[in-house]
């Protein structure tokens, strides 16, 4: 029986619904199914240890929201998104990070799931602004953010740290007023 209970918001196929920590199993083996898609672009937690940390993190860190997105037919989990360094008062933003699982790439699944984090985070969050930051030879991630409705604002230099190097991304945005139109 799927996993209904606890969605924050419903799509046609997907819902999402935070972390827990009794999706440790489910979620580490789908990253070790997954890590050729992941490589180099990101490295989500494979084991029972590292995924306590991570979840942890986001469970109970008020800048960051986690979010996973789950097959309403089964309940299982497709993929995660994240939003990093909240920040309030003025700015009223955060930065999202994301990933999909290898049996669900390419199904639209993901698309789905962010446009859902999107207006939750505009909605119920009271954020102004999304971002993310994506290296550039990283088409799929790019392919999302554009068919998510957001726009390319730039480019940084030696940015963020993954693999084992500084690496530059773009950086994309949409923020409450571009929803809908």
């Amino acid at each position: 029986m799927p996993k209904t209970r606890g969605y924050l918001a419903e799509g046609p196929r997907v819902g999402i619904r935070h972390f827990t920590y009794e999706d440790e199993a489910e979620f580490t083996a789908r990253a070790r199914e997954s890590k050729d898609l992941h490589h180099p672009w990101l490295y989500p937690p494979t084991s029972a240890e590292a995924y306590v940390g991570y979840a942890g993190r986001l469970i109970q860190d008020p800048t960051r929201a986690g979010f996973l997105v789950c097959e309403k037919e089964s309940g299982g989990i497709a993929g995660f998104i994240n939003i990093n360094n909240i920040v309030e008062g003025g700015f009223m933003c955060g930065a999202l990070g994301y990933g999909a699982f290898a049996h669900a790439a390419g199904r639209g699944l993901m698309a789905e799931g962010l446009g859902l984090v999107v207006r939750y985070a505009f909605g119920p969050m009271r954020l102004h602004r999304l971002e993310i930051n994506v290296q550039p030879g990283n088409a799929a991630s790019i392919a999302l953010a554009r068919r998510c409705g957001f726009r390319l604002e730039g480019f940084s230099p030696d940015m963020i740290y993954v693999d084992g190097a500084w690496r530059d991304h773009e950086r994309w945005a949409i923020t409450v007023e571009m929803v809908g139109r």
